[in-house]
């Protein structure tokens, strides 16, 4: 089979643009430490309120200025809903579900993630400015979806 010189052309012109993709992708995950969370933590979702350290969802203090917040979502509802942290606090956060999958979004920062149920996410955001961070579920949950929703107080 022959090829007209322009097909040649654009046939390497794309292989080196998904190459040159590839490898830009590879440097961002492996350089900069810039990959998807990869936590493989699993959890009985039937039981998330008898296990630790869901049992009790709050914010606690891990150290100066670090604060973890153990979160749970269920349908329609953060626990705990309100969370108050010192500004230039760095959060990390534990999640699962009780029931579907959820979303786990601050606004305003570039914290997102997918929560199944049966699977602890981990997440961490650093808060420099004080003021109001709205949480929302970014992943339709029922029909009360819109109304789930919680806020982050930075003082």
């Amino acid at each position: 089979m022959k090829m007209h010189r322009t097909e040649k052309v654009w046939l390497t012109a794309s292989f080196g643009m998904i190459m040159m993709f590839m490898l830009l992708t590879g440097y961002q995950v492996f350089a900069k430490d810039m990959g998807m969370p990869s936590n493989k933590e699993t959890i009985d979702w039937k039981k998330v309120s008898e296990t630790a350290p869901f049992d009790k969802p709050g914010v606690y203090q891990i150290g100066d200025k670090e604060y973890e917040v153990v979160m749970t979502l269920e349908i329609f509802a953060f626990d705990p809903f309100d969370i108050e942290v010192p500004a230039g606090s760095t959060v990390h956060f534990t999640l699962t579900s009780k029931d579907v999958v959820h979303g786990f979004e601050i606004a305003e920062t570039n914290t997102n993630a997918m929560v199944p149920p049966g699977y602890i996410q981990k997440v961490k955001q650093k808060f420099d400015k004080p003021g109001q961070y709205l949480i929302l579920c970014n992943e339709y949950c029922g029909a009360g979806h819109q109304g789930m929703y919680t806020t982050i107080k930075v003082v």
